[in-house]
């Protein structure tokens, strides 16, 4: 179960796991989109509203919204099977991505390139 920050979306996708989905505030609600309506490698409990910190906290997703969730993401039905399969399929090409010669670790490289040319001598 995710909260939806984009550290806890980066280490599911890289850990390879299918994620419930229960994002509180700010940019959480666009990740849980990306989660689960463009990758499709996770299930959203309900959560609608955003959680205000200064106000008295409420119940914004029962119980039986968690137990359906969890449910259609570890049952055995077809849809967590391919929900499975695509979140492992996305940890491979996370990990590529990393790699020597991956797209992430070329952007790496470039921004390293770059900040050692901005460098002046003393």
């Amino acid at each position: 179960m995710t909260h939806c920050g984009w550290n806890s979306t980066l280490e599911g996708v890289s850990a390879g796991v299918p994620m419930l989905t229960w994002p509180m505030s700010a940019e959480q609600f666009f990740n849980e989109k990306l989660i689960t309506d463009v990758l499709r490698i996770g299930v959203q409990v309900g959560s609608k509203e955003w959680t205000s910190w200064n106000e008295e906290k409420k119940v914004l997703v029962g119980g039986e919204s968690v137990e359906v969730a969890v449910k259609r993401l570890m049952g055995g039905g077809e849809e967590a099977a391919i929900t499975r399969k695509r979140a492992g399929e996305l940890k491979e090409k996370a990990k590529r991505a990393v790699e020597e010669g991956g797209s992430s670790y070329a952007g790496v490289d470039a921004l390293i390139s770059e900040l050692r040319s901005c460098r002046t001598e003393d």
